[in-house]
């Protein structure tokens, strides 16, 4: 990978307050919002004794890598190709795929700093233990990370102009977000429903990262959906990604 290509990206995400904001501030004050609320901090029965804000946390974890895969990234890409960036970047030794790939870096980066900033919060504010099985939490963020960037890369594959981009990863992102489990964690959702949004990318992650925060491995088919979507995702993203 070019490291000057990569440094320009990191420079310029800087000079970006808002997508930084939603993708590394957003999803703490979130997780400190709901930490102020008395009634989260009660051990429930149908979350098999966990503080509602405890199964939180990998909501939190999930939510800025949704935001920088879904929305952030696909904008930015798309906004180069209609920009003619990247059509000019192919006639020098540059070439668009190691912007490509320091993009993926970049963001890759920002999923996993945000969600270090939520697990030292949930740990420091509001006691929330660290997981218990730290090398399966990693692999099933890790997993995560790379299934939002390859959903992130179809949206761009398949936008021709910021705008649509904006649409379709907004389209997107509020269905991200429920699967992972904002508005109902999916620890609570009912079982039905909790089948189905596990078959989903972030529904999947939202599952892995539960069991790995309780000390239990991530469920050989939690990692194996994710791992199935970023392929899938990948494979699409790589046969309708165009240049210019």
């Amino acid at each position: 990978m070019n490291t000057a290509v990569l440094r320009t990206e990191l420079r310029l995400l800087r000079r970006e307050p808002g997508a930084l904001f939603w993708m590394l501030a957003f999803p703490t004050l979130l997780l400190v919002i709901l930490g102020s609320i008395p009634a989260f901090h009660e051990h429930e029965a149908g979350l098999g004794g966990l503080r509602t804000i405890d199964v939180y946390v990998p909501v939190t974890v999930l939510l800025g890598l949704i935001v920088g895969g879904v929305q952030a990234m696909p904008q930015t890409l798309t906004g180069y190709r209609e920009q003619g960036i990247l059509r000019r970047m192919s006639t020098t030794p540059v070439r668009p795929a190691e912007l490509l790939s320091a993009q993926l870096v970049v963001y890759a980066a920002a999923a996993l700093a945000s969600a270090l900033t939520a697990l030292l919060v949930g740990r420091l504010a509001f006691d929330v233990r660290l997981p218990g099985q730290p090398l399966g939490y990693a692999l099933a963020l890790v997993l995560a990370v790379l299934a939002a960037l390859a959903l992130g890369a179809v949206i761009c594959a398949l936008s021709r102009t910021t705008k649509i981009a904006a649409a379709i990863g907004s389209a997107v992102f509020f269905p991200a977000m429920f699967c992972a489990g904002v508005w109902l964690p999916v620890q609570a959702m009912p079982d039905v429903l909790a089948r189905i949004v596990g078959w989903t990318p972030f529904g999947a992650a939202a599952e892995a990262l539960d069991r790995a925060a309780a000390g239990d491995w991530p469920g050989g088919t939690h990692l194996g959906v994710m791992v199935a979507w970023t392929v899938l995702l990948t494979a699409a993203a790589s046969r309708w990604f165009r240049w210019e």
